[in-house]
């Protein structure tokens, strides 16, 4: 008997307790469903796609007045030609020393002498005209005045017995004859002042050592203008500073300055064809196109102009800033602008940018992308046209602080293509999610009194939208967890904490990315989060699209991880903030469920889906369930009045027809902390008020909830008073029906419930009036050889139920034999234990059949055998 009373004691715990085996396996989190303790699961808040692609949604907190605009006029007035010039790749030093051009008569070393002026007045014309036509063409971008030799030449003697400078220099002349000839419409008088393009070569070379190739050295000498540096304007465009002269260098020695001629003039040669082969690939393949863009008024024509422009562009190898026709082409394309076709603006767009304006341009170009990519039917041309790949290189070259306008609107364009599936997987494709953690990084690390911080706000609501798509992807998600996107996103949470905005997107993320386990462990290990999480809690207590997402955050860190429980719960004011929410959004539902009765609505049909307040009570109540699982914060929560108030509350005035999320939720919450046995515990202070509401719930419809009901009576049965409820109110015959159920869930909270009941003698007799004996034994039969913790809580239950046994058959009556033949084949290791299993599995089965199944089940096939009289032989079979 005195294991009798031992057994009885161990009755009254707990049937969810989950007994601790002396060695760990992997397989022991297969039963982490059947815990006494269980977490909940919910859906992710649901955000609605925008109905028009714009740089804010409908929802932003920006005034209108406050934010850019989305909808704009952009025309070719909206250029700025004066920054289409090309800009030199380098910066030259000004000179050191006057260039001499004048020579004296009496110095007979010298090669050049200026030419004496013509003696008569039409002379002096032809000359002025002459020159007048050379700065003219100079201006327009021509390059013959780029064909000039440079001033070290000028000081230095011509050795003209050298075969090979002579021949170098007769080649120059004749590219310069060339070009003359090709581009230059010279007339008679003009084409005197270079020469007869009809002499001969040995006639050129001797020309260039007379006075007419003096003069026309000098001509050429003096055409250039000199800039406020003191440089020549031509020079800052054409030579490298490792050509120019060096200050203090000399050029005297004879060995010396023959080879520094012969290296200038081969790189002069080599700059002077590349100049050639440029205007020459002009003339030929870009000056056409360019005449048919201005002459062209069809659109599909016009567009397959600027495809062969930038084909032949990107051959030529013109494509940036260097190009010396640069502004004569964006002239060009400026003006196609104010064609209203979205298709021709995009080919224009893409030129454009590639062109690597600035500016004001840079900005008009990133409006007409803008532009072009908010309308969603423009996807499917714009997927063809490879825009994305040039304002990518916008994000990642231009600077954040000059031209923050012009990354907005591109950041903007950007936004709308990730709307897209195919052009999302091609960012990622291209790296976007490493550069636009990049560029985030930039916007945290500028100062907070900055006069650029309001304007960089709206740039990073475009960027974080964009984050925000693109968490959608497998391979976004990997690089967003590698990169250090936790970081970043947590700087800018705290930096823009006032801009709700901002704030909403980047929780928007952490919801995205929350769901999956690598970035929750991820994100658990980032300490400042949960400090961030409440203060926005704070913050914005109103604003459920925020609110909820936070609290569904909140509740993904805390499913799997104890020390996420345990570090959020130890932040100063956790649980005051959960409860100010609790009470807010409960208040907000009950008012409106009040309005609806109000208006008649009784009888009606409630929404499918949970109102507003309801998804964020049912969030906030996935936290209280979730964190009450560490031991101590469940203990303290336990004892928490104003929590269980709310969660009875909810189970008071709604119905699980009503919302039945929500109402499963709470009840699972109670049961959790109905599991801790704490001095003024709210829970047992409740605990018949709870009862009550928990019957409302177990003779709803709903087997979810029936369950779940079920399942607070298990903990609550442990207490004499929730016994005689439950016999009181005949919730023990509903009990025993639900045995029939043919689930094995059901039946393990069933058995819970009768075991509590077992433990008062009193109550025993009611297990075999309603034909509980049987329902035990089928239930052993149909899932103990699957499910051995069900079948130890059957065993401990009819151990319970015969403990005053005086005879078998009349303690179990007909099910006597089954009974025996049931427990003596499930306590023969070769036939109970299946070992098709793998090997995890059946280690997992055999440590609960061992010490859980075993030790009750041979006790009670102990005494059973030993109160009766006669054993019939029975044949034992393998389940």
């Amino acid at each position: 008997m005195q294991a009798s009373k031992n057994k009885n004691t161990e009755k009254a715990e707990p049937f969810y307790r989950l007994s601790v085996p002396k060695q760990k396996t992997s397989s022991e989190i297969i039963n982490e469903a059947r815990n006494v303790l269980r977490t909940l699961r919910t859906w992710r808040p649901f955000t609605p796609t925008e109905d028009q692609r714009t740089l804010f949604g409908s929802g932003s907190s920006r005034a209108p007045q406050n934010r850019p605009p989305s909808v704009f006029s952009l025309h070719a007035s909206s250029f700025d030609l004066a920054e289409s010039r090309p800009v030199s790749g380098v910066r030259l030093s000004p000179l050191d020393h006057k260039p001499i051009l004048v020579t004296f008569a009496k110095d007979e070393d010298s090669s050049f002498s200026l030419p004496k002026p013509p003696a008569d007045a039409a002379e002096v014309r032809k000359v002025s005209s002459a020159r007048a036509r050379l700065f003219r063409r100079t201006s327009q971008g021509n390059y013959l005045s780029a064909k000039i030799v440079s001033p070290d030449q000028n000081e230095e003697k011509l050795d003209s017995e050298d075969p090979a400078m002579m021949r170098n220099l007769c080649r120059s002349n004749d590219n310069c004859l060339a070009e003359q000839r090709l581009y230059t419409p010279f007339n008679d008088e003009s084409r005197q002042l270079i020469f007869n393009e009809h002499i001969s070569r040995s006639e050129r070379e001797e020309f260039l050592k007379g006075t007419a190739g003096k003069f026309l050295f000098q001509l050429r000498g003096e055409s250039r203008s000199v800039n406020t540096d003191g440089r020549f304007a031509d020079e800052e465009q054409q030579f490298p500073c490792d050509q120019m002269k060096k200050p203090g260098t000399s050029s005297s020695g004879p060995r010396s300055a023959g080879w520094k001629r012969r290296v200038t003039d081969l790189e002069d040669e080599t700059r002077i064809n590349e100049s050639e082969e440029e205007e020459i690939f002009w003339h030929m393949k870009i000056l056409p196109v360019l005449h048919e863009l201005e002459k062209e008024d069809n659109i599909e024509n016009l567009c397959l102009a600027c495809t062969k422009l930038y084909q032949a562009l990107n051959e030529g190898n013109m494509l940036g800033k260097r190009f010396r026709r640069r502004s004569v082409l964006l002239k060009t394309l400026y003006k196609l602008v104010d064609i209203d076709s979205d298709p021709l603006c995009l080919k224009l767009a893409k030129i454009i940018l590639a062109m690597k304006v600035d500016g004001r341009n840079l900005l008009s170009v990133c409006k007409l992308a803008f532009k072009i990519c908010r309308n969603e039917k423009n996807d499917y041309i714009i997927q063809n046209d490879r825009l994305l790949d040039c304002l990518l290189e916008v994000l990642r070259t231009e600077d954040l602080q000059k031209n923050n306008e012009a990354l907005l609107y591109c950041m903007g364009a950007i936004k709308f293509m990730s709307g897209n599936a195919v052009l999302l997987n091609e960012m990622v494709n291209k790296g976007a999610v490493e550069m636009l953690l990049q560029l985030m990084k930039q916007i945290n690390n500028i100062k907070e009194n900055d006069t650029y911080l309001s304007n960089l706000g709206h740039l990073l609501v475009q960027l974080t939208a964009t984050l925000r798509n693109l968490a959608d992807l497998p391979l976004a998600r990997r690089q967003l967890i590698c990169d250090g996107a936790i970081s970043e996103l947590s700087v800018a949470l705290e930096q823009r904490m006032n801009d709700k905005d901002v704030c909403t997107y980047i929780v928007r993320i952490f919801s995205k990315l929350s769901s999956y386990n690598d970035f929750c462990a991820a994100l658990a290990d980032c300490s400042r989060c949960y400090i961030l999480f409440l203060a926005l809690l704070d913050k914005y207590q109103k604003q459920q699209d925020l609110v909820i997402r936070i609290f569904f955050i909140l509740g993904n860190l805390t499913a799997e991880n104890n020390q996420a429980r345990e570090q959020f719960f130890k932040e100063k004011g956790s649980v005051n903030t959960l409860i100010s929410l609790f009470q807010t959004y409960h208040e907000l539902d009950l008012n409106a469920q009040k309005w609806y009765h109000e208006r008649g609505g009784e009888g009606k049909n409630h929404p499918k889906h949970p109102s507003e307040a309801e998804d964020v009570l049912i969030k906030l109540i996935r936290v209280l369930a979730n964190l009450s699982i560490h031991p101590s914060v469940g203990a303290a929560l336990a004892a928490a009045h104003r929590v269980v108030e709310l969660l009875v509350a909810v189970l008071e005035y709604k119905s699980v027809d009503d919302c039945e999320e929500l109402i499963i939720n709470a009840a699972t919450t109670i049961n959790n902390l109905s599991y801790y046995k704490v001095k003024s515990s709210a829970v047992q202070d409740r605990k018949l008020h709870i009862a009550e509401m928990l019957l409302k719930l177990l003779m709803s419809n709903n087997m979810d909830g029936i369950v779940e009901a079920v399942r607070v009576f298990g903990n609550l049965s442990q207490y004499h008073e929730i016994c005689d409820f439950i016999i009181q109110k005949k919730i023990y015959k509903f009990v025993i029906a639900l045995l029939d159920a043919k689930n094995q869930d059901v039946c393990f909270s069933a058995c819970g419930v009768l075991l509590n009941l077992t433990v008062d003698k009193n109550k025993r007799a009611l297990l075999m009036e309603e034909g509980g004996i049987g329902k035990l034994v089928d239930c052993l039969r149909d899932f103990g050889p699957a499910d051995w913790q069900l079948a130890c809580l059957i065993c401990k239950t009819l151990w319970n139920y015969s403990e005053n046994i005086t005879s078998a058959a009349s303690c179990f009556g007909e099910d006597t034999d089954t009974l025996l033949v049931l427990l003596t084949a499930l306590l023969d290791e070769e036939l109970a234990l299946d070992y098709s299993l793998d090997r995890d599995l059946r280690d997992y089965h055999k440590l609960y059949w061992e010490r859980e199944f075993k030790p009750v089940a041979e006790k009670l096939l102990d005494r059973i055998q030993s109160h009766r009289s006669f054993l019939p032989a029975v044949t034992i079979t393998p389940f």
